[in-house]
């Protein structure tokens, strides 16, 4: 029995001295950081500059065309350039939408006109990206809009694997035709 707690402090300890490293030049001893942790850390480095990169590319996009947008906290920008007279959209609501999006390069993925409009149920529709979900909700009826939508906003890291390449920011022109 003895051998066996001897055994469990010895395994313990061993543990424990692996975890954790001297510094000879101050004379300290420190937890040495898991390789897990070390990973963890540049993952999120890679992303945070990935974010940082993907807002210079909006904020770049967004002067050339000298678009006055406001960004919301969650990072989608819109611009309402024709105001509507029509309800304020709310969630849950279905809404008729006329819209085209874009890539940042010009080229147009997908559209529904007027006579066809899409229609949506505001919060809920799953296929539709968050970001216009979010910015719907800043509309009226009648209103039109342009949103920007940074990649988490839109398909994120896969794209939707048709139109849309992974991380790819999308620019929507959107009219809320009719709500209900």
């Amino acid at each position: 029995m003895i051998h066996r707690k001897l055994l469990l402090l010895l395994i313990v300890a061993g543990f424990i001295s692996f975890g954790c490293y001297h510094n000879p030049q101050n004379g300290t001893t420190h937890a040495q950081p898991s390789n897990d942790a070390v990973l963890q850390e540049k993952l999120f480095d890679a992303n945070r500059q990935a974010v940082r990169t993907e807002d210079q590319q909006i904020d770049d996009f967004v002067e050339r065309y000298r678009w006055e947008m406001k960004t919301t906290g969650t990072g989608l920008r819109y611009m309402i350039y024709e105001h509507g007279s029509g309800l304020q959209a709310q969630d849950g609501m279905l809404a008729k939408i006329a819209y085209q999006a874009s890539l940042l390069n010009g080229e147009i993925i997908y559209s529904a006109n007027q006579t066809k409009p899409l229609t949506i149920r505001i919060g809920q529709d799953a296929a539709v990206p968050t970001g216009i979900h979010q910015g719907i909700l800043l509309l009226h009826a009648g209103d039109r809009a342009k949103f920007i939508l940074p990649s988490h906003l839109a398909f994120g890291l896969t794209g939707d694997r048709n139109k849309v390449p992974p991380k790819s920011t999308l620019v929507y022109d959107i009219q809320l035709v009719e709500l209900r």
